[in-house]
């Protein structure tokens, strides 16, 4: 029994738009870390926090949260596609549990995910499939958003039910932290695209979902050019935001609103609630200590991205 957490950002343009060599290998080398660390812990159950990019979850039905009692990579952005390894008889437990604490999250028998997922189980787990993992989908983009609290909630549930399964869990986080690429938003568009957000993008032509990659990578360049063609990053903040997770002190983003996020750092910066939900689900554990800290702004990338490590002081 015992927990250890990862959070990490995730990336699209991943050997798309690359950053200088050495910042490659700094990242390189911290996801290296990481990797051998989860070796060693040799996890038995996985519980992955990610969120969506319009590629499995729209408008049709949008879920705050959604726990997956099965799932399907699409390999967006030439990541893995393919069955995840989900213990069904666990994930169902893990949705009642939830549940029964009084957090409402949707269950999926059939949930899609995209790189968000497939790209930190490939990184830092070498697969899909290598280890039993039960897929959380927190709402990240599509307005109405759950707030801080929730997610917060929702970890702490959640964690209540993996410290319950007497089992080695690894915690992983998968997002963020400042930035805002070109995701499509309902309020602002109409037709082929609105009708896309409503559910019909589920399955792009091949075609389709090229040109809507090769839109981010040119925006990712334009980026690189100038920084004010998108939200900028907020490196500050981000910082602090690690500050925060790094003293315990989850409480306290209970009052920062959606909207003053989306200001602050850009409206894809929701995705560090799946940090949130990640260490809210390690302090079931009890108290806990965090290192290897990792940030570095990465405007390539379109991201403030980082990582942090935890586990339990027991």
């Amino acid at each position: 029994m015992g927990a250890l957490l990862q959070c990490i950002s995730h990336t699209p343009l991943v050997g798309l738009v690359d950053p200088a060599p050495a910042v490659l290998a700094e990242v390189d080398a911290m996801a290296a870390t990481a990797r051998a660390r989860i070796e060693r812990f040799d996890p038995e159950l996985v519980i992955l926090f990610s969120p969506d990019h319009y590629n499995g979850f729209f408008y049709d039905v949008m879920p705050s949260f959604c726990i997956g009692m099965a799932a399907h990579a699409i390999g967006d952005f030439g990541t893995a596609a393919g069955m995840l390894s989900v213990p069904p008889a666990l994930a169902e437990q893990c949705a009642e549990a939830v549940l029964a604490d009084g957090i409402d999250a949707a269950v999926s028998y059939r949930m899609q995910v995209d790189h968000g997922f497939a790209q930190p189980l490939e990184e830092l787990l070498g697969g899909l499939q290598r280890y039993p993992v039960i897929p959380v989908f927190i709402n990240s983009v599509a307005t109405p958003l759950p707030s801080f609290q929730r997610a917060r909630l929702l970890g702490e549930a959640i964690g209540r039910f993996a410290r319950a399964t007497g089992k080695r869990v690894l915690l992983l986080g998968s997002g963020g932290l400042s930035h805002q690429p070109p995701v499509p938003e309902l309020a602002r568009v109409e037709g082929l695209m609105a009708d896309r957000l409503k559910g019909s993008g589920r399955h792009l032509p091949a075609e389709e979902r090229e040109a809507r990659q090769q839109r981010v990578i040119a925006a990712a360049r334009r980026f690189v050019e100038d920084p004010n063609s998108l939200h900028p990053l907020n490196p500050e903040w981000d910082r602090q935001f690690l500050d925060t997770l790094v003293g315990a002190r989850l409480h306290e983003l209970d009052g920062l609103g959606n909207a003053e996020l989306s200001a602050l750092a850009g409206k894809s910066t929701h995705e560090v609630k799946t940090w949130v939900a990640a260490f809210a689900a390690l302090s079931a554990f009890g108290p806990y200590e965090a290192f290897d800290r990792y940030y570095r702004p990465i405007p390539e990338w379109i991201a403030g991205y980082g990582a942090l490590a935890a586990q339990p002081l027991a």
